[in-house]
């Protein structure tokens, strides 16, 4: 695979960036996407797809009302980032 370890941003891995997305510390815009080329685009959509996924399946009991804002939160910022991502990708015509 060509982006190895190595790739990501500001030294962190694609998953580490997807959970820093999810977590509400670093946000997806097409500016930061400029910087990454088609592999690390595939990867971080990847990753934020797997970050969604583990989002959803947070068991948070209905009367932990901020339990609950914070998933929503967390699954909503993921859910914005992987919009742009798609959107951006569509536009420099690569495939997800």
């Amino acid at each position: 695979m060509a982006s190895g370890g190595g790739s990501g941003v500001g030294g962190k891995s694609m998953k580490a960036v997807a959970n820093d997305v999810g977590e509400g510390y670093m946000t997806i815009n097409p500016l930061v996407l400029k910087k990454f080329d088609k592999d690390m685009i595939k990867e971080l959509y990847e990753h934020l797809n797997k970050a969604m996924a583990a989002a959803r399946n947070i068991a948070v009991p209905l009367t932990d009302q901020i339990a609950m804002r914070n998933k929503n939160m967390k699954l909503q910022r993921l859910h914005n980032s992987i919009i742009i991502l798609r959107n951006t990708a569509r536009e420099k015509r690569i495939p997800l």
